[in-house]
């Protein structure tokens, strides 16, 4: 059919994706663009728009796709807050284990390359790292964590999970990885039986 296009928009959304996240904005021509997507540069432009607005479909698609399965990791927060934060965390470290992925965080890498790329690109991962932080901050005050000690583990697990991308990308293992996870779970789990006990709404550092 005339004007129909000849090409799964998906599939290729999902390679420019993986395209950007192993080499970077910066480092990705169109040449690049053209021969994971398989498209021509003209197919480009008429179907994503130029550079900037390709990137920034990708890096909606990624935090669609991982945002959908931390807040099912979550989802159960109220109920067993240590384990469902637990898988949080594989969320993340299973993407760092997963040979068909780059290393990394495309929001990290994003969020890192800020000074050096348009606007619009860095607005965008400032605003999925909000994201990041809101749907812990909720999970956490599902678990009946005081508003405060919400916010302030909301905060530092999401540079916690950003930090386990970097990590990787330099090459630790998954035992270091999985190290940096523990530490910040047991330091939940003391706040959270602080909580439990009687005047446990008394701040984390008393």
């Amino acid at each position: 059919m005339a004007g129909k296009k000849q090409f799964d928009v998906d599939i290729a959304l999902d390679a420019a994706m993986v395209q950007f996240w192993r080499a970077g904005y910066a480092d990705t021509s169109l040449d690049d663009l053209s021969r994971t997507t398989g498209l021509n540069r003209s197919s480009i432009y008429s179907s994503f728009g130029d550079k900037d607005s390709l990137y920034l479909r990708c890096l909606d698609r990624y935090a669609a796709r991982y945002g959908s399965r931390y807040d099912q990791a979550l989802a159960r927060a109220s109920e067993e807050p240590l384990r469902a934060v637990r898988a949080f965390f594989e969320i993340t470290l299973e993407r760092i284990a997963d040979p068909d992925v780059p290393d990394g965080c495309l929001i990290a890498q994003t969020a890192m390359a800020a000074p050096v790329l348009g606007p619009a690109i860095a607005a965008r991962a400032n605003e999925a790292l909000g994201l990041q932080q809101a749907r812990l901050r909720t999970a956490l005050n599902a678990a009946q964590l005081t508003e405060d000690d919400a916010d302030d583990f909301a905060v530092h697990m999401t540079a916690v999970n950003q930090s386990l991308a970097v990590m990787s990308r330099t090459g630790a293992s998954q035992k270091q990885l999985r190290t940096v996870v523990d530490i910040s779970l047991s330091a939940l789990s003391r706040a959270l039986h602080a909580r439990s006990r009687p005047h446990g709404n008394r701040p984390l550092s008393s």
